[in-house]
């Protein structure tokens, strides 16, 4: 029997700069976010929220974030 398709997840990336200076780049963001009257600002907040889990599991604080840029492809 054959199996039914997976629903497919589309992500955009990203590229982020910290207050640092520091930069991370190819950050997944779930493209149902995006677009709208808010355009790419809900990925800053979805950016945030993966580095406030990555810190907790480092014990590291997390960064402040300076700027999001899309990736280029």
């Amino acid at each position: 029997m054959a199996r039914k398709p997976t629903a497919r997840t589309e992500f955009v990336m990203f590229n982020v700069i910290y207050e640092d200076g520091s930069q991370r780049s190819n950050r997944k963001v779930d493209a149902n976010l995006l677009g709208g009257l808010d355009g790419d600002e809900p990925a800053k907040a979805a950016i945030e929220e993966q580095d406030r889990a990555i810190s907790e599991k480092s014990g590291v604080p997390p960064l402040a974030i300076r700027s999001i840029t899309r990736s280029g492809k």
